[in-house]
């Protein structure tokens, strides 16, 4: 018998097949699978991003920096390999960054007490005015190693093709569902999302699990953050604006529970896949502006907030 914990995930799986099928029946060339592979070439980096933040939605935090510590790590990137740094030393300082920074956060919000909306939300300051600390113009990147990883196509039987971005995102959704279901790590952050008190009560290590729950998403931001100067090739104070706002939508429309508890990286990923599709139905018509984007995930949200009331409401959602 299908388990209610399950519905909005099948839902948003349900609603990505809807989508994919208008647009097959309504655009020439759409119903391909390099369509779908170029879904996740667009927004690799997204998806890095979302697997962290699903983690931190998990464990009934949020995590506001996502999008300025993607733009911090193009600009420390672009600015040390210009300076003639190896791509060797850039790619693993960058993501150490990230790491400390996430970590830095977490243990503010546990130690103190505060808010991780407040906490997440002067990291995301921090982040982004580090970055025009470092410059206010673009750090072109012209790095034989960057541009190398930028264009290598990964070639796949039929002449479909993905990009290294693509091999990297999935890799880190393996691991997310690995660290989720089948880690004391994963059950730790479930049981601090499903209730805080509770997990203290039981002798969980509530710090330490949040800590490591926010040092996690500012890995995966920070490596959002490499993938995204594979994309641009360049680094910018103003890269990413706002997608930590999309790397929530896309939480929240893959099933996630806002108020924490309930979560899978596979809804995640479909969620990702959804904004994808709705920017690639607005390509494919021609005549439709960009911020229909935003409408479109205005709506779903709204749509998938109320869908989770209606299951937590009546407790038809088993916490695990």
């Amino acid at each position: 018998m299908l388990k209610r914990q399950y519905i909005p995930i099948l839902v948003t799986i349900g609603l990505f097949a809807l989508m994919f099928t208008i647009g097959s029946f309504r655009y020439t060339g759409f119903f391909s699978l390099q369509v779908i592979l170029n879904l996740l070439i667009d927004n690799a980096f997204l998806l890095i991003a979302a697997v962290g933040m699903t983690f931190v939605i998990v464990s009934g935090g949020i995590d506001l920096s996502v999008g300025s510590m993607i733009a911090l790590t193009t600009m420390v990137s672009a600015s040390l390999v210009q300076a003639g740094w190896p791509p060797q030393l850039v790619i693993p300082l960058v993501l150490t960054i990230g790491s400390l920074f996430g970590w830095g956060m977490g243990a503010v919000i546990h130690y103190f007490k505060i808010q991780p909306f407040i906490v997440t939300l002067a990291g995301m300051f921090l982040a982004r005015g580090l970055c025009y600390v470092i410059s206010i113009n673009t750090i072109t990147i012209d790095n034989a190693f960057y541009t190398s990883v930028a264009q290598t196509k990964v070639n796949l039987p039929g002449q479909n093709f993905i990009s290294i971005s693509v091999i990297i995102a999935m890799l880190v959704v393996f691991l997310g569902i690995y660290m989720a279901h089948y880690t004391r790590f994963g059950r730790n952050t479930y049981a601090l999302g499903g209730s805080e008190q509770s997990s203290l009560l039981m002798g969980l290590p509530v710090g330490r699990t949040k800590m490591t729950v926010y040092m996690f998403s500012g890995f995966c931001s920070a490596l959002a953050g490499v993938v995204f100067t594979f994309y641009m090739l360049s680094g910018y104070g103003l890269h990413a604006m706002g997608m930590e706002l999309d790397a929530i939508a896309a939480v929240v429309i893959g099933g996630t529970l806002l108020t924490g508890g309930v979560g899978y990286i596979v809804g995640t990923f479909f969620g990702v896949l959804i904004q994808g599709v709705i920017q690639t139905i607005i390509s494919f018509e021609g005549t439709l502006s960009s911020w229909w984007t935003k409408i479109v995930i205005g709506i779903l949200l709204f749509m998938f907030i109320l869908l989770q009331r209606l299951f937590s409401g009546r407790s038809w959602v088993h916490r695990r």
